[in-house]
């Protein structure tokens, strides 16, 4: 039988593991230098239990296996010593922290994940990324090909980019369930390997891929709805009538797109975090979108999810339209210089005919793909501090 004093570890030992216990929960093993990220990132407090990672609890008579366990305050080293550079231990779950994170700390906290899975983050993006090159790739060369429609180089080239294309597409669910699978097990201390993930991620992919199918067409109903709207507004501008039912249909079009946007904004770690069906997702999804209202607006998981996907959003506009910034100013001097709507569309299509491939414009994309994981981790980052109880909160 061990007394507490039994888990102390001489200072040279620095190479013994512990495991930490959390409202019943277990988590580990993970070394000292592991325990002071947890301490630093405030998800480790010193009134936790911790046991040593070699002291089995099933080798001691259930009555006297509580004795195994003392608090993180008895560790050596770890809340009487500075901290030092962390290292990745092994845990499945991060322990429960009581103290939310601030939006600046989940935005720190989703690049020090990025920087720390940087190879496996990299990977995934490669599933969709490569066939994604090289249907483009395919098809410039396509487009830029002699010959007649029937020539085989062409054909070929075009149903190879085709099959590129489809490939990524079919790629998708396990990139993003590996997204969430390994930002989980990094915020958790594990250092999982790119393998291992995709075993793990391949197991979402019908759930993922049907709830893709789905945000997608509804998004895109959605914006066909609002087109129509917009032509119907074009149509009647001179209807005193239709105006105000085409603006009542408008705001309807609005209400519905938000509603939408805060049902979908979590059901990537639902699905896949939590293993919820599909119906089961979408719903905790909504219900975790509209949690928090006894915290300061600020705080709450919807908006922060905006502020998050709209810093995004702006950086792909950045990128999408720096690079285009002076043909678009040109085709805005030529609307306002040609009065001829012919003529002016006759005009934009010579220009995009005659424009070429742009390899500043293709290195940007493939940039903003690298780049794309940062929203997927910052999500799941917002989904485990939204796990904190909000009277916790600071």
């Amino acid at each position: 039988m061990l007394d507490s004093g039994c888990m102390m570890l001489d200072d040279q030992d620095m190479t013994e593991e512990w495991i930490v216990r959390v409202q019943g929960k277990e988590y580990g093993p993970a070394d000292i230098d592991t325990l002071r990220e947890w301490k630093r990132e405030g998800r480790l407090l010193p009134e936790n239990e911790a046991r040593p990672a070699n002291a089995d609890p099933t080798a001691v008579p259930d009555s006297a296996t509580e004795v195994l366990w003392s608090t993180a305050a008895a560790i050596p080293g770890l809340f009487d010593v500075a901290a030092v550079v962390p290292t990745a231990g092994r845990l499945t779950q991060a322990p429960l922290q009581l103290q939310r994170r601030s939006f600046g700390r989940i935005l720190t906290e989703t690049f020090q994940i990025y920087r720390k899975g940087i190879f496996q983050f990299l990977g995934l993006t490669l599933l969709v990324l490569l066939p994604s090159i090289c249907s483009q790739l395919a098809t410039a060369l396509v487009q830029t090909a002699h010959g007649s429609d029937g020539d085989l180089r062409v054909l070929a080239g075009g149903a190879f980019a085709f099959l590129m294309f489809v490939l990524s597409i079919a790629m998708w669910p396990v990139y993003i369930a590996g997204i969430q699978i390994l930002t989980a097990e990094i915020a958790s201390g594990r250092r999982a390997g790119l393998v291992a993930v995709l075993n793990e991620a391949v197991r979402f992919w019908s759930r993922v891929a049907a709830l893709c199918i789905f945000v997608f067409v509804v998004f895109a109903l959605l914006m066909l709805f609002a087109f129509g709207i917009a032509v119907m507004i074009a149509a009647g501008a001179s209807s005193l009538l239709l105006i105000p039912f085409a603006l009542g249909l408008l705001i309807l079009q609005v209400w519905m797109f938000g509603w939408f946007f805060i049902t979908v904004l979590f059901w990537q770690q639902f699905t896949v975090l939590e293993n919820a069906g599909f119906i089961d997702s979408l719903r905790d999804s909504r219900n975790l979108a509209r949690s928090g209202r006894d915290l300061p607006w600020f705080q709450r998981p919807m908006w922060r999810a905006v502020f998050i996907s709209s810093i995004w959003f702006a950086l792909v506009l950045a990128i999408a339209l720096g690079p285009q910034w002076t043909t678009l100013q040109h085709y805005f001097n030529q609307l306002a210089t040609t009065q001829d709507p012919q003529t002016l569309l006759k005009q934009l299509t010579e220009a995009q005919q005659a424009h070429s491939f742009d390899i500043y414009s293709f290195a940007l994309g493939i940039l903003q793909k690298i780049l794309q994981p940062l929203l997927g981790i910052a999500f799941v980052v917002l989904y485990l501090d939204s796990k904190t109880p909000s009277s916790d909160s600071y």
